[in-house]
This record gives C-alpha cells, sequence and structure tokens, in this order.
C-alpha cells in the first residue's frame, strides 16, 4: 500500500511551512532516516528524514512551494514490492497553496493567525451559499457555526493543531484560555491547560483579544504615496512573526523600565588578561577571545540566581520560577532577528559562552538553528553596543518577564571622591512584565547585575 509522506510539524506552533528543496528525486529508493527534504520554517531550513522505506513514486508539492499547511501530503512513497507507476498514478493531487494576502489587505479579510506561522487557515463555511449573508452590524457577535466551539455565546478561535491536542487530551477547547493573536487559543496554551493553568471557569467570560492596528488599503496606499514612488516588498514568515509576536508582546505586557550605568573599567582589564593568557593551537589562533557581550551573559545569568523571584514567567494559571538560568540573545539575521539560548548559563564558563555565541550566530544567519535552540529561555539580551547607540529599551519576548537592553561602552566623566575621573561606562535598561516581576524586585536584578559587571572576578567564583 502507498504511503503519504505528509507536511511535517517542526514545532509545536507550526503550521505551515514552505518546501524549499527536494534531496529525492521520483524513482529514487529511500531508506528509513535518509534526508528527503528541506522545510523552511519562518526561521530555520530543517532537514526532513523518511520514516518508511520505498521508491518515491510522486513527488506532490514541487520544490519552492511556500505556505503548504502541516499535515499536507506532499509525496507518496511506494512500499517495497509495490509497482511505483501504480503508486504515482494513484496519488491524490494535493490542493494548490493559495498565493500569498496581499500586503495591503485589510484586518476583517484575514483569517487569525497562530503564533509562529505566516499565516493561518481560513475555516471553511459546511455548505456554499448562493446568496451572501447579510453584514452584521457593528461590533455584533460573529455567527457560529453548528458544532462549534462557543464560551458564553461567542465563538472561541483556536489553531487546528492547538484543537486535535485539546481533543486528544479530553479537555474542553472553549474553557483553554488563548493567548495568541486576538485570543486565539495555540498549542501552549493546549499544554498549559493539562498541567492545570490556563483554564477558564465556566461561567468566566472570554477574553478580549489585543486590537491590532488596521494596515493601510491599498487606496490609503494611493493617497498618501505618489504612483512609483515605493516598491512593495511582501512580508516573509519571520517578518509576520516577528510582528505577531511583538505586538502581542506590547498589547498584552505591561512594560516598565529601569536604566542604569556600570562602569567597565575593571571588565575590560580582566577581558584582555583573559584573553592574553589563551591558549594557543598548533598555528597560533587563541583558543577563544572572550567580547564584552560574554560577560554581559553571564553576569545576567548569575545575576538571576541572585535574585530568584525575578528568574519567572507570568502564565495565567500561576508563576513559572525556572530553577536554571537560560539566556536568549538577540542575533541579527537577514530579514529580521533571532534569539539563540545558551542553557544555564549561570553554570557555563566564559569560554563556553563565547564558543556558543559564535556557534549560534553562524548557524542563524544560515538559517540552519533548530527550534528548541531559540525556543523558550528565561531572559533575553539585545545588545546594540557595537553600533554606538548610548541607551534604548527592548520589548519582552514572551514567555520572558525581561530583556535587558545594552548599549555602548563609551568614556565619560564621573565624579568620585569629590573629584572628575574619566571612565568607560555602559548604559543598560532593563525592561520588565510588571504582572510578574514588581519595580524594586527588577532594581534589585539591574542592581545584581551592576555588582557582577563591575566585579567581574565575582563571576568566576
Amino acid at each position: 500500500m502507498p504511503i503519504n509522506i505528509l507536511m511535517p510539524a517542526l514545532s509545536p506552533t507550526m503550521e505551515k511551512g514552505n518546501l524549499a528543496k527536494w534531496l529525492k528525486k521520483e524513482g529514487d529508493k529511500v531508506k528509513s532516516g535518509d534526508v528527503i527534504a528541506e522545510i523552511e520554517t519562518d526561521k530555520a531550513t530543517m532537514e526532513v528524514e523518511a520514516a518508511d522505506e520505498g521508491t518515491l513514486a510522486k513527488i506532490i508539492v514541487p520544490e519552492g512551494t511556500q505556505d503548504v499547511p502541516v499535515n499536507d501530503v506532499i509525496a507518496v512513497l511506494a512500499a517495497d514490492g509495490e509497482d511505483v507507476k501504480a503508486a504515482g498514478a494513484g496519488a491524490g493531487k494535493a490542493e494548490a497553496p493559495k498565493p500569498p494576502a496581499s500586503s495591503f489587505e485589510t484586518p476583517a479579510a484575514r483569517a487569525p493567525q497562530d503564533e509562529g506561522s505566516a499565516g493561518g487557515k481560513t475555516e471553511a463555511p459546511t455548505k456554499p451559499t448562493t446568496n451572501p449573508a447579510p453584514r452584521p452590524e457593528e461590533g455584533a457577535p460573529a455567527p457560529v457555526s453548528k458544532g462549534e466551539a462557543t464560551h458564553n455565546g461567542a465563538r472561541v478561535f483556536a489553531s487546528p493543531l492547538a484543537r486535535r491536542m485539546a481533543k486528544d487530551a479530553g479537555i474542553d477547547i472553549a474553557r483553554v484560555t488563548g493567548t495568541g493573536p486576538h485570543g486565539r487559543v495555540i498549542a501552549r496554551d493546549v499544554e498549559q491547560a493539562k498541567s492545570g493553568g490556563g483554564l477558564r471557569s465556566p461561567a468566566a467570560a472570554p477574553a478580549a483579544g489585543p486590537a491590532i492596528a488596521p494596515a493601510m488599503s491599498d487606496q490609503q496606499i494611493r493617497a498618501l504615496y505618489p504612483e512609483g514612488s515605493y516598491e512593495v516588498v511582501p512580508h516573509d514568515g519571520m517578518r509576520r512573526t516577528i510582528a505577531q509576536r511583538l505586538t502581542q508582546s506590547t498589547q498584552t505586557i505591561p512594560h516598565f523600565y529601569l536604566t542604569i550605568d556600570c562602569n567597565l573599567d575593571r571588565l575590560l582589564a580582566a577581558r584582555e588578561d583573559i584573553n592574553a593568557a589563551a591558549p594557543k593551537d598548533k598555528d597560533g589562533k587563541p583558543a577563544y577571545k572572550l567580547s564584552v557581550n560574554d560577560f554581559i551573559i553571564k553576569a545576567m545569568a548569575i545575576a538571576l540566581q541572585r535574585v530568584p523571584d525575578a528568574n519567572v514567567s507570568w502564565t495565567e494559571g500561576g508563576m513559572l520560577k525556572h530553577k536554571h538560568s537560560d539566556i536568549g540573545v538577540a542575533v541579527a539575521m537577514p530579514g529580521g532577528l533571532i534569539t539563540p539560548i545558551i542553557r544555564s548559563a549561570e553554570t557555563a564558563s566564559l569560554s563556553s559562552i563565547s564558543a556558543q555565541m559564535k556557534d549560534f550566530a553562524a548557524r542563524a544567519r544560515a538559517r540552519k538553528l533548530k527550534p528548541e535552540e531559540y525556543q523558550g529561555g528565561t531572559t533575553a539580551v539585545s545588545n546594540l553596543g557595537m553600533f554606538g547607540i548610548k541607551d534604548f529599551t527592548a520589548v519582552i519576548n514572551p514567555p520572558h518577564a525581561t530583556i535587558l537592553a545594552v548599549g555602548t561602552g563609551e568614556q565619560r566623566p564621573i565624579v568620585k571622591d569629590g573629584k572628575i575621573e574619566i571612565a568607560t561606562m555602559m548604559s543598560v535598561t532593563l525592561s520588565c512584565d510588571h504582572r510578574a516581576v514588581d519595580g524594586a524586585l527588577g532594581a534589585e536584578l539591574i542592581g545584581a547585575f551592576k555588582t557582577l559587571i563591575e566585579n567581574p572576578v565575582m563571576m568566576m567564583v
């Protein structure tokens, strides 16, 4: 019997992906574990391995196809002993992917989207209608189809993956609190509900989703900008995901900011001594070369261990208190940015942190990071000092409760013992989720960070 090869879900929130390249062609023998294709998600390119043995009878979705839904048939494998031509001829034709929505499409024309996807699936009506339904009045609830999950009369939006997970776990999807765009229930909400968190009481009112600023229509674009004065560059999956997550962050997380100045003179001296003492290989290259950012990551990790009440994530069901300091570090890449995570950074050596960051940065720019290497974490560091930025504020990346924005190190006049001296100073700003980290707690955390930066020998203990 022919075996269908399906579009895999490469992360819990993935709903669509781009089929970048086929590494096998029709008629090729395939063994279990063979890499047969490359799939592009919003932030990475992943290899797909075959789970069965046989002959690739038919490629249904050609390479270069974008927005292929998860679990769609992308190819057919003829098992050993089967007629390859018959298996290929009997393969069902996949539905042609829909063209990407217009860049100027209004939100009313879009379906709700799940976090981490370039677009959501539009729910089809149960049967076609010959006459268009009358448009509901502004503010009136949307009509609910028979069998559609509802809560207090309101339709519950959920991703297909979340619905399937809830059904398998025996959870009423209408009781799960959604944290996706427009309050949509996504996979991580169901995972949280399995442990008893994020469930609404039966009488609870549905939470309103964040308001999304409307996109400009074609008519508005033409009215504002002369024709020929601009070029339309379609959004890729990464840019859409960044926009979704940061909109969610700024509209659902109450931010506040704490700024402090750190004296880098001792750190720079220690860095110079450590780099000078680094062992060299046979070619004379040092085994490591520490950057200021490596010290910043280490200092933030230890500071979270010293102030454990700030090493948390907010959830509706309760506060997650993390045992380790998993530090996400913002890395710029073509089309956006990504935050690979240094796991248990409080126990990692500075040379290990340096090596990991060099590896992450290289693979991030090539879009070769695995989802587990950039998902999760307990906080993040965003450093724009190399661009000469003195200070700035960064947007919290859920599920983190904090993010540290790091400015450039520069010589400034300071007052010490009543005298004006020159010191190398660095301004850092901590963005905090006020639901999880109060002002005094945030001040304690950034104070612990300053102490470690100004006394780097304390990171070695």
